[in-house]
């Protein structure tokens, strides 16, 4: 576990505590979003992921959040995630993503959720993605611009 003045330092500075992956962002874990036990239900770790993915395609220039103007369609077709520590109402998550694989068709993309605060490694995992033609739904190669994008930005996966 993280030296708690450290995270709170790097929370304070918007640094992701252990993150190493290349896009992160925060999110307020809503009342709304946990269980009768009080903690975070766990499916909505896999949506905070999935969020946070999105946003970083869109900031590689895929348009996750409006498919009409995407050249494909992505299918989640896995989905991984190992469970490492509570989360609980109104607690800050760090949430960091990155491609871990690039296929023809596929890619795979790694996700880690962290306390802000304290810095505690709350979960991590992945999600394989298979880019898909619109019309025909069938797999298709990853757009050119967006796979330029995803090595621009981490190139040890050219």
């Amino acid at each position: 576990m993280a030296d708690t003045n450290t995270a709170v330092e790097q929370a304070a500075s918007g640094q992701a505590a252990h993150c190493a992956l290349p896009y992160s962002d925060t999110i307020r874990v809503r009342f709304s979003d946990t269980d009768a036990q009080g903690h975070l239900y766990f499916a909505n770790y896999m949506v905070y992921a999935d969020e946070v993915a999105s946003f970083y395609m869109e900031e590689l220039g895929y348009s996750a959040m409006n498919p009409q103007q995407a050249p494909c369609y992505i299918f989640t077709v896995n989905i991984n995630c190992d469970f490492l520590e509570e989360c609980k109402a109104f607690d800050t998550v760090r949430v960091c993503v990155g491609y871990s694989r690039l296929g023809r068709s596929s890619a795979d993309l790694s996700f880690e959720l962290f306390n802000e605060v304290t810095g505690a490694a709350l979960a991590r995992g992945s999600i394989t993605q298979v880019f898909t033609d619109k019309e025909t739904r069938k797999s298709s190669a990853i757009p050119p611009a967006f796979r330029d994008a995803i090595i621009a930005r981490q190139p040890e996966l050219a």
